[in-house]
């Protein structure tokens, strides 16, 4: 989102700061406009949230730059909540963020439900209180994923794990994370980590 600061019935600082306080818009990047050049009015955008701050009048390939860096950091940021789904539901984050901590309830949401099959989307989407739609946008926007391959992510990272720690065959540990079909979730598991869950055994 690229807003000013100065506008009517609701300022810039306030807009930040509503989107960046609300669990359903907090990871879209936000940059201010403004006229106001002093360190005070920019402190107080980055305070609210704003992921930069440009003063006007700016040159247009200037704010094509930073829109381009905030692409790549949104990369960076992908790849490394996708990871989070490697980390135990219970463990703490390093830095508790609201997206964070948002990706963290997911985690502990599909591992409650782990051998429900049914446990989809739908049902996911009901648990965080967020339509369909809202919780596809968010998850993707942070992770890079659909919801259902972020759930499935989670579900195979768990399973990955019960291979490392228990002594169930693999078909049974294919139904203890929700998966009906032990030859799909082969083919799920070596998709995700470039080798058969078998390998784990030898």
């Amino acid at each position: 989102i690229i807003s000013d600061v100065m506008m009517p019935e609701k300022d810039g600082y306030e807009v930040c700061e509503t989107l960046k306080n609300d669990e359903r818009t907090s990871h879209i990047p936000i940059i201010l406009l403004t006229a106001k050049a002093d360190i005070d009015s920019r402190l107080q955008g980055l305070r609210t949230g704003a992921d930069d701050y440009l003063i006007k009048p700016f040159l247009k390939e200037e704010l094509l730059i930073r829109l381009e860096k905030m692409v790549e950091l949104r990369r960076i940021l992908q790849a490394r909540y996708a990871r989070m789904a490697e980390a135990p539901a219970q463990q703490p984050l390093a830095e508790p963020t609201l997206d964070g901590l948002f990706l963290q309830k997911i985690i502990v949401w599909v591992e409650a439900n782990l051998s429900d099959s049914e446990f989809g989307g739908v049902a996911l989407a009901g648990k965080m209180l967020l339509s369909e739609s809202q919780l596809f946008r968010k998850i993707k926007a942070l992770t890079g994923q659909s919801t259902a391959l972020h759930i499935r992510s989670i579900r195979l990272r768990k399973a990955k794990e019960m291979l490392q720690q228990t002594r169930q065959t693999v078909s049974e540990i294919a139904y203890k994370t929700g998966f009906t079909s032990p030859y799909y979730f082969s083919r799920a598991f070596s998709q995700e980590f470039r080798f058969p869950p078998s390998d784990l055994r030898k």
